[in-house]
């Protein structure tokens, strides 16, 4: 309690410091570096999240579908087959997709974007300060401001509010209707693959001048739904959808380290969402083999 009359004494003053980050990495899939703020930090996180995701919410995108209420990927990946649907005409026509990613997203938001977008929204001053103070918490670069922490909850909102700015281009300049994005990873969908071509330098162009943000090149892609298309841990395909490789090699290896009935009823919720029978049974046969040994 002591504590918390504390923050809050240093809320109402205005002497509210940020407390340096822990940080330490770890690799799932990929090697990430992580920065945890201290727990008097998180809980003005977690109340500065609750009081401002509601309003923002509000002003985000249908298909935006990272860190929000009643999203998620399994939701983006619904849409997905739905627009796949409508494009390919109940799969008579070729389905053209372009998907894109964003290099390094997290580490090179930029902090001046970010708090004049936020200026965009909000008047109050002492709000705008305390969301500066958090913002510049956390820093890439000492000459200039750049960068989010992974660990922090305000950064899935900061982010949501940052690719709004590219969710409304895409939208309302583009005139884009078949469109998702999740957190740096988007798609469009087309029945013409020169419209997909002329979309990459506008789109380039708007994340680089307005966002400071680059495509990542290696990971431009256009492509036909039958060739199947890579995305969020899924390829799909005209009539089906499989794991990814990589997500399916690191389940099983996470498996054979941990048969707790938690991960496996985890690992098998997650495969119902796809075309996965020979996976499940490949599960279900590793779980049994592991209850005889434990007999």
């Amino acid at each position: 309690m002591s504590n918390l009359i504390r923050l809050h004494n240093d809320l109402t003053t205005k002497t509210y410091r940020h407390s340096p980050y822990i940080h330490f990495n770890i690799f799932d899939p990929k090697p990430r570096s992580i920065h945890k703020a201290t727990v008097r930090d998180r809980l003005l996180h977690h109340a500065i999240y609750r009081i401002l995701y509601p309003f923002f919410d509000r002003k985000f995108i249908a298909d935006s579908y990272s860190c929000r209420i009643g999203k998620g990927t399994h939701k983006a990946i619904n849409r997905f087959k739905r627009f796949s649907y409508i494009i390919s005409k109940n799969n008579t026509r070729t389905c053209w997709i372009l998907k894109c990613d964003i290099r390094k997203f997290f580490a090179n938001i930029d902090h001046g974007v970010l708090k004049n977008t936020l200026r965009n929204y909000i008047e109050d001053e002492n709000i705008l300060r305390l969301l500066s103070q958090i913002i510049d918490s956390f820093n890439m670069d000492r000459k200039n401001g750049i960068g989010l922490p992974l660990g922090n909850l305000t950064s899935q909102l900061f982010v949501n509010i940052y690719m709004n700015e590219f969710d409304q281009f895409i939208k309302h300049r583009l005139k884009i209707k078949y469109y998702i994005r999740y957190a740096d990873d988007f798609v469009v969908f087309s029945n013409n693959r020169k419209e997909l071509e002329n979309l990459v330098p506008p789109i380039g162009n708007f994340l680089f001048e307005k966002l400071k943000l680059e495509l990542h090149p290696q990971k431009v892609f256009i492509k036909t739904l039958a060739s199947g298309v890579d995305f969020l841990g899924w390829v799909s395909f005209t009539d089906h959808r499989v794991l990814r490789t990589s997500t399916k090699k690191r389940m099983f290896k996470k498996l054979r380290g941990s048969l707790k009935n938690e991960s496996i009823m985890s690992y098998l919720g997650l495969l119902k969402h796809g075309n996965t029978k020979k996976l499940q049974n490949r599960i279900y046969k590793i779980s049994f083999q592991n209850e005889l040994f434990d007999l």
